[in-house]
This record gives structure tokens, C-alpha cells and sequence, in this order.
């Protein structure tokens, strides 16, 4: 029998660039970002509270919300501010979840007609304890959105725990867009999204979008530096390739917070973030953004056009 064959490690950054516990810096250099000047999110942070709406922006901490708020856009996360998951790097607020909020569809539009979006991304907490998983507020949500404003949709769900009815009610209003994110290799699948969570719905889940509506543009992404191989990335790259996915996104992993949250592994430079991009490009993937702070909807109008 030959040996087992070895996972093929990405190579660590240099140790000047690694952040140590007494140095006071806490990201490499190239993490470090400029605030925009002024309060450029003030509007659309103020709308957000008017409208009694959520935003992925704020309850994830994504490192692009000022830049985001300046533009006057958002990412609307419907369905309540609890998940019923428990992912390891996620710090969205988790426990018992919310009521449904029949009014929410309305708002959502009335919050994106005031912000003259064209593209709007909508995605959502997890909500195992519904029947549907959600669905149809889904539904309603992209109903409620198209009418006011015209504007092209973009879903991010969950895995709706591999239910073909829950996206078959998802897709009957026709998002041009449907992101659902793989966000780390198989290896990792467990630890990094909870024991609720199985690669093979991630895969089934992309593959059916386009069984169902081939029209509609599908994406993924994945956060890196959790500690995956080049290899096993690679071989992730392919399972969506071969599930048909038109679009990719590839971000850098950032540790919410050093108590509850998986530790960051390693730094990917942006050089290496640049080749990973190339390399995805000529497998077939339509768009890739590949950068230390890509995230799933960041740009989502630039590449949603583009096709």
C-alpha cells in the first residue's frame, strides 16, 4: 500500500509579517485600511434604523461597510439578527430566533427605492426552526424589491438543510443572482460551519439552482486562511466548477474576535490572492474577485453586470 499522500502546505508569510501578541499590530500591512473621511454611511446607517432593517454589514463586521455606506449600499440580512447555526467565524448573534417580521418585504423595498440601488443583494440569518427555512419570505422579499424599484436581485441563503422545495420557492421569483457560499475546503467543512452543516448540500444546492433555472447566474465563495492547502482549495475550486458555478469570490479570513472565533492560520498576501484569481479564471469561473478583503457581495453589482 503506497503512504498516505501529505496535504500540500501554502507557504507562510514572512515572520515580520505575522502579528504578535505583545507587538501591537495586530493585522499584516496590507490590512490596514483608510476610514473614508467624514461620515459618509451616515445616510444609509440612519435608514437602517429607521426602517427597523438588518444589515450583514454591521452584524458581521465586514471590513467594507464605511466603504459600502459611502456609496449608499448594503447588504439586507432579512429573516431576524439571531441564526439558529453556530459557525465558528461568523459573528452574526445566534440562539432563539426572532419572529417573522410580515412587514419586512416592504420595508426592504421601500429602504432600497430611497437608496436608488439597481443591484440588491439580500441575504439572511439561518433559520432551521422554520419549516420552509424561510423560502417563501425569500420570495416575498425579491417580489417586494423588483416592484418598487426594477432593480436586479442577488440572494446569499443558507443551505435550507438541502431542501429542493425551499429553493424551488426561492427561485420562482426569478433572482438574476444566487450566491450560496462553500466558505472553506471539505476538510474543514465541520469545524468551521458547524455540525449542522454538510459540503455535499453546499454542492447539490448550486447544482439544482441550475437544474431549475439555468438563466440564473450562480456564486460562491470562501474565506482563506483557516488552514487549507493549495491543493484542497484547488479541488474545491473544481467541485463548484463542476457544479456550474458562474462566479467566485475569494476573501481573506479575519478573526472576529480572539475568544469565541477560529484563529486566523495564516495571511495570504495579495500577490497570492491575485494568482489564486488567475488560476480560478482559467478553470472557467465567468468572474472572480480574489483579494485580502473580498467578500461575498462586495462589488456585487460590477460583477453581476458584467454578464
Amino acid at each position: 500500500m503506497e503512504p498516505a499522500k501529505q496535504p500540500v502546505e501554502l507557504p507562510i508569510i514572512d515572520s515580520s509579517d505575522i502579528p504578535s501578541p505583545d507587538s501591537g499590530r495586530r493585522l499584516p500591512r496590507w490590512l490596514k485600511r483608510n476610514i473614508p473621511k467624514g461620515d459618509p454611511g451616515h445616510k444609509t446607517t440612519n435608514l437602517m434604523k429607521e426602517l427597523g432593517l438588518e444589515t450583514v454589514c454591521e452584524e458581521a463586521k465586514c471590513p467594507n461597510r464605511m466603504e459600502c455606506y459611502s456609496q449608499q449600499t448594503a447588504t439586507f440580512m432579512i429573516l431576524g439578527a439571531i441564526c439558529t447555526r453556530a459557525c465558528s467565524f461568523c459573528s452574526v448573534s445566534r440562539g432563539a430566533p426572532q419572529e417573522l417580521s410580515a412587514d419586512e418585504p416592504e420595508r426592504l423595498a421601500e429602504a432600497a427605492y430611497r437608496l436608488g440601488l439597481k443591484h440588491v443583494v439580500i441575504t439572511s440569518v439561518t433559520r432551521d426552526d422554520l419549516p420552509d427555512g424561510g423560502a417563501d419570505h425569500y420570495y416575498r422579499c425579491i417580489e417586494a424589491v423588483r416592484e418598487r424599484t426594477g432593480a436586479t436581485i442577488e440572494v446569499l441563503t443558507p443551505d435550507f438543510i438541502d431542501s429542493k422545495e425551499a429553493l424551488e420557492r426561492v427561485l420562482a421569483a426569478k433572482p438574476e443572482v444566487f450566491n450560496h457560499n462553500t466558505e472553506t475546503v471539505p476538510r474543514l467543512y465541520r469545524r468551521v460551519r458547524g455540525p449542522k452543516s454538510v459540503y455535499s448540500w453546499t454542492l447539490e444546492l448550486l447544482k439544482r439552482v441550475k437544474e431549475i433555472a439555468p438563466e440564473t447566474k450562480t456564486k460562491s465563495g470562501l474565506m482563506l486562511g483557516l488552514g487549507e492547502t493549495r491543493e484542497e482549495l484547488l479541488d474545491t475550486l473544481a467541485d463548484l466548477r463542476d457544479a456550474e458555478v458562474d462566479f467566485l469570490t475569494l476573501g481573506q479570513y479575519l478573526q472576529p474576535d480572539q475568544k469565541r472565533y477560529l484563529p486566523v492560520v495564516r495571511y495570504l498576501r495579495p500577490e497570492e490572492f491575485d494568482e489564486l484569481g488567475q488560476q480560478a479564471k482559467s478553470m472557467g469561473f465567468l468572474k472572480v474577485a480574489s483579494g485580502p478583503f473580498v467578500r461575498s457581495s462586495y462589488h456585487a453589482r460590477d460583477m453581476a453586470e458584467s454578464f
